[in-house]
């Protein structure tokens, strides 16, 4: 009898262990936290060239990584709207000058830094909302502000440029990720999204400013998750 009573212990709690997670309905809720990182495109603005003197110079946004948040609400078993948010990434802007014609004359510079904010918008497809391991695809919009944005000492002193001003960004976000849930409720988060940030950039020398162009950074967004659903 003592036997028996512990092999039923011991099946009810394979079977707790093997029972499977909870399936994504409508009015679930799913709460995301985690480490995001930035990961801009090359080459974001190409200045004005030199052709006579074959100098070719290009801004370049550096990678950032910072803490990111997400929520989302199933309306569907399938179809959700998701939001997210994250704690201000910060970015390194380079001067990357390039000569042509004398290869070892080419130089970089750090020219200036910026934080930003990139709350986003989607509307997700899940694929399996039955499954352990539940994949999805979405899009969106994107918010993006700049803020904290200075110059370097070494861009005053070399170019005499005082300020840098980054226009906000409205643009279009494609999202790719998968949800793998542990428990009833915990759940492991990889997310990879593609976001549209083109930002126009304005410098000025204390007394006068001027529009270089468009800064194209159009970043590839990677991040992952823990998350609890309710």
């Amino acid at each position: 009898m003592r036997i028996s009573k512990h092999l039923l212990a011991a099946g009810a709690l394979l079977a707790l262990v093997a029972s499977p997670a909870m399936a994504y309905e409508a009015g679930t809720w799913v709460l995301r936290a985690g480490v995001g990182t930035v990961a801009p495109d090359s080459d974001n603005l190409v200045l004005p060239d030199f052709p006579a003197t074959g100098i070719i110079s290009t801004v370049e946004v550096d990678d950032g990584t910072s803490l990111t948040l997400s929520g989302t609400y199933m309306f569907t078993p399938n179809w959700a709207f998701d939001i997210l948010a994250a704690w201000p990434f910060s970015h390194d802007i380079n001067l990357i000058v390039r000569d042509t014609v004398t290869p070892a004359n080419s130089t970089s510079l750090k020219a200036a830094e910026t934080d930003h904010l990139p709350p986003t918008f989607s509307l997700q497809y899940h694929f399996l909302p039955d499954a352990d391991f539940q994949p999805y695809v979405g899009a969106g919009l994107n918010y993006t502000t700049f803020f904290s944005t200075d110059v370097t000492a070494e861009t005053t002193n070399l170019l005499g440029v005082t300020s840098l001003d980054l226009d906000d960004s409205f643009g279009l976000a494609l999202q790719i990720g998968a949800d793998w849930t542990f428990d009833k409720n915990w759940l492991i988060n990889f997310d990879f999204r593609y976001i549209d940030i083109e930002t126009d950039a304005t410098v000025s020398d204390g007394l006068t400013s001027a529009e270089i162009g468009t800064v194209a950074i159009d970043p590839f967004v990677y991040s992952i998750n823990i998350g609890y659903r309710f």
